[in-house]
């Protein structure tokens, strides 16, 4: 893959020296954490589970990371139950509240992050825009901020204590195998659509799969929710009926849990049309297997992700995982990851490691100018294409909900087992 350098002409390792910002916290010096043995345990999801970036953080900082890619619901068993386990969590916002209320987890100093200021609004105040309205569903902003360095509460506004430092974020959608299905899909309905029984699927992790199915019970026109992030017992009941309805129907070939299994899935042409996770997308194209991130008229689920800390770091150990956040956000790791089909939460740093073509196409929604390769460098796209759903403000300005956990998750928990079991 092409090594980039910063804009201005400045290496990575002269960033680092120099440091990215003048901001309270400096990072470490490669060789101060080489010498010193450190090893930062990351458990998190697949989604951003990549080795390259732990060589990448080992050559530059000297820290080793170890990492484990789990499901959203195996991650979120082992930051609640197994507080010994991990070092750093690297999460999806929803999972903050299952998660924060266990202790297992410390409140972050926002001083100690040297880009604060530049994390994406979405983030902090909620709003893309100061003229955006916030969607449906558990919003990052809501979970993002704690009462202080012991606090054990959400608050709404910026108090200088984070929750999880924020990573990541993307626009859901379906994925759709355009050249088994010849012809326009615009709805989240198309999904239950009989004409594709047997060849659908959707993901089998509760809190995302029902906002999921809301999407697609209000594109049926069987019912519009007050809030699809916090159902009653009843629109619970109704959006799994639906769905069990469905299912009994033959309507689907699968359930997954994990972006591999969505990729074998599609890749094979067992399945035409899915719930879809950007990697997902992008393993597919890399086989040189036609898949498209389809745009919906009724919009996009979307989900955030951020690194949360242990409760248990202290030390030289926590002041390397501070270190290891900041080289997180100073745009190398944002690069790699938009190259994925993601958004940084710091997409300024990010758009110094991506080369100007790639940051029109990724970001602002232009047309290619030349191919346009996966993080590994297999070819995506060629001369002339673009991003489906378009620029940043187009697919992001157009979230109808969030990944949520309800007021009754655990009924709803419940009746999702009930589901896949029928």
């Amino acid at each position: 893959m092409t090594k980039y350098t910063h804009r201005n002409g400045l290496s990575r390792r002269t960033l680092l020296k120099t440091g990215v910002a003048t901001a309270a916290t400096t990072l470490a010096a490669p060789m101060v954490w080489a010498q010193s043995n450190i090893v930062l345990r990351q458990a998190g999801t697949g989604v951003s589970a990549f080795n390259d970036i732990a060589e990448k953080v080992q050559g530059d900082l000297g820290i080793t990371l170890e990492m484990t890619a789990l499901d959203s619901d195996s991650v979120t068993q082992r930051v609640a139950t197994q507080p010994d386990s991990f070092d750093i969590a690297d999460i999806e916002y929803w999972i903050c509240k299952k998660v924060w209320p266990t202790g297992n987890m410390q409140a972050m100093d926002t001083s100690r992050i040297a880009n604060y200021d530049k994390i994406a609004g979405t983030f902090r105040s909620g709003k893309l825009t100061p003229t955006s309205e916030i969607a449906q569903g558990t919003a990052p902003h809501t979970v993002g901020f704690t009462t202080g360095a012991n606090g054990k509460d959400f608050v709404q506004e910026e108090s200088g204590w984070m929750t999880l430092i924020p990573t990541i974020y993307n626009a859901d959608t379906l994925g759709i195998r355009p050249d088994l299905i010849n012809r326009p899909i615009r709805n989240w309905s198309e999904l239950l659509n009989p004409e594709f029984k047997g060849k659908a699927s959707i993901l089998d992790i509760s809190s995302i799969g029902i906002m999921d199915m809301a999407m697609v019970v209000e594109s049926m026109g069987e019912y519009k929710y007050p809030d699809k992030g916090n159902m009653t017992k009843a629109e619970i009941d109704l959006t799994l009926g639906v769905f069990t309805e469905a299912k009994k129907n033959g309507q689907f070939r699968a359930f997954w849990k994990s972006f591999d299994e969505s990729v074998n899935l599609m890749a094979s042409g067992e399945v035409v049309i899915q719930s879809m996770w950007s990697p997902a997308i992008t393993a597919v194209r890399a086989q040189g297997i036609p898949c498209i991130y389809q745009p919906l008229e009724e919009g996009y689920r979307s989900w955030g992700g951020g690194m949360g800390l242990a409760a248990s770091l202290s030390g030289a150990k926590l002041d390397a995982a501070y270190d290891y956040i900041n080289w997180y956000l100073s745009g190398w790791a944002g690069g790699f990851l938009m190259r994925q089909g993601y958004y940084s939460a710091v997409p300024e740093t990010s758009k110094n490691f991506m080369s100007e073509d790639e940051w029109g196409f990724w970001y602002e929604g232009k047309e290619s100018k030349g191919e346009i390769v996966s993080p590994q460098g297999a070819k995506l796209e060629g001369p002339g294409a673009v991003r489906d759903g378009g620029s940043f403000i187009e697919r992001m300005g157009a979230v109808a909900c969030w990944n949520s956990v309800m007021d009754e998750n655990q009924y709803m928990v419940r009746k999702w087992n009930e589901f896949i079991a029928a």
